[in-house]
Formats: structure tokens, C-alpha cells, sequence
């Protein structure tokens, strides 16, 4: 009877172990699908000069709207990256670096899905070019 006890005991200890599991260990998250974005989009340029001013306000709003999710670096590791179903990209990437100005203004101002837009958060014209030069510079 003993060694019954010490069975059920074991498998009760192995499943409370693999149900703590599935909700402590972070979920994988998967790549989203290719952005569609409008050839109207892809062929802009910022009109805004890369100076330091602007650098300045792309980090400060990175900072407040960006970093949760993309992170410090743009790794795509920020603090609500966990949370995320989709992988928030990471800025310092090679294939990251072949967006022009134009799509990654699009993907950050219209948005989709879980990247929502932020044209109505980041109003200024001026301002979301900042951003968009800030992350460039990973």
C-alpha cells in the first residue's frame, strides 16, 4: 500500500510540475507575416534633417512609446515582448536594415495587428520622423 501511495504521490508531483511549467515558461512567439505594404509608402523619404536635435526627441519618444516592446537596443526583447503572440522584430537585424524610411513609417504610424499605429500617440509629423531616424541608429 505504501509503494501505491509513493506512485501517486510521484505522478500527482510530475503533472502539478508540468502544469506550473506551461504557465511559468514563456510562450515562443512566432514571426508574423511579410508586411504588405503600399508602393506609395515604400518609395518616401523623411524630409527631416538627421541632426542631433531630432535624434534627441527619436530617443526620448522611443523611450516612452517603443521599448516595452522593442527594447533598449531594438532587440525586440523589451519588458512586454514576452506578452506579445508575434516577435516585435529586432531594428539591429540585416533584413531590418533594408526597410526604407517609407516602410518602416508605415509599419510604425499604420500598423497591424499587434503593432498598432501610433500616428494618433506620435501626432508630429517632425516627431515620427525623429523616431524613425532613432531607430535606424541600431
Amino acid at each position: 500500500m505504501k509503494s501505491l501511495k509513493k506512485i501517486t504521490a510521484a505522478v500527482v508531483f510530475a503533472l502539478a510540475g508540468i502544469v506550473l511549467m506551461a504557465f511559468v515558461m514563456p510562450q515562443e512567439q512566432k514571426k508574423g507575416a511579410p508586411w504588405q505594404i503600399p508602393e506609395k509608402y515604400k518609395k518616401m523619404e523623411n524630409p527631416y534633417k538627421d541632426d542631433a536635435s531630432l535624434m534627441k526627441i527619436g530617443k526620448m519618444l522611443y523611450s516612452k512609446h517603443c521599448k516595452s516592446c522593442h527594447g533598449s537596443k531594438g532587440h525586440g526583447d523589451g519588458s512586454k515582448a514576452a506578452q506579445l503572440e508575434t516577435f516585435p522584430g529586432d531594428f539591429a537585424s540585416e533584413a531590418f536594415k533594408k526597410y526604407t524610411d517609407g516602410e518602416l513609417y508605415y509599419m510604425t504610424y499604420v500598423g497591424r495587428d499587434e503593432m498598432k499605429p501610433f500616428d494618433k500617440k506620435i501626432s508630429d509629423e517632425e516627431d515620427q520622423w525623429a523616431v524613425i531616424m532613432y531607430i535606424k541608429t541600431f
